[in-house]
């Protein structure tokens, strides 16, 4: 089984060392990990390095059986769009989808929080911004969105808090997606 590796470590400095990690975690159960930079299958052709970007990405997912997403929110209160669109396209070719946070809390308190005080409680009680925009308050992990494909897909979304510094290379709630996938495929 092929798992494409979503998340934003492709800007961490060490993104190779994560992602040999992660490759690990994946042939201890057998898995063959994918991740974002690895060169793609079939070189896309593209006329500026965004574009060899994305049409390798999509190529990489095409190529895999299962996505693994790091959720884990990325610039802001909610997981980085490009894996969140990852994650969608993963789930719209009907295939596993899985995701883990290194943040605890929930999606409608972060959004609260970075908020800060801008926003209050329409007469029906839900939350709204400065922008009279509702804030979506249904206690999960990010955006219903994710969440749902998710759960629609039979994955597991695990939430693994870690201490600020670790957020981006603690492995745990990874290792425990890998795990359940595992299991998946029994």
């Amino acid at each position: 089984m092929r798992v494409y590796l979503a998340g934003p470590e492709v800007f961490l400095a060490d993104r190779d060392a994560i992602a040999a990690a992660k490759k690990a975690i994946c042939a201890e159960h057998g898995m063959i990990g994918v991740f974002p930079t690895d060169p793609a299958p079939e070189a896309p052709q593209a006329d500026t390095d965004w574009m060899r970007i994305y049409l390798g990405n999509e190529a990489h997912i095409h190529g895999c059986d299962a996505l693994i997403a790091n959720l884990t929110p990325f610039r802001g209160v909610s997981a980085d769009p490009g894996t969140a669109y990852e994650l969608g396209f993963m789930r719209a070719l009907g295939r596993p989808v899985l995701g883990y946070s290194n943040v605890a809390g929930n999606f409608t308190m972060r959004s609260l929080a970075a908020l800060r005080g801008a926003v209050h409680r329409r007469a029906s009680g839900a939350w709204e911004d400065a922008d009279g925009m509702e804030v979506e308050d249904f206690g999960l992990t990010d955006n219903l969105m994710l969440d749902g494909g998710i759960a629609a897909a039979g994955g597991a979304l695990v939430v693994n808090p870690v201490a600020e510094a670790a957020r981006w290379r603690d492995l745990g709630g990874f290792t425990r997606c890998v795990a359940h996938l595992a299991g998946m495929k029994k």
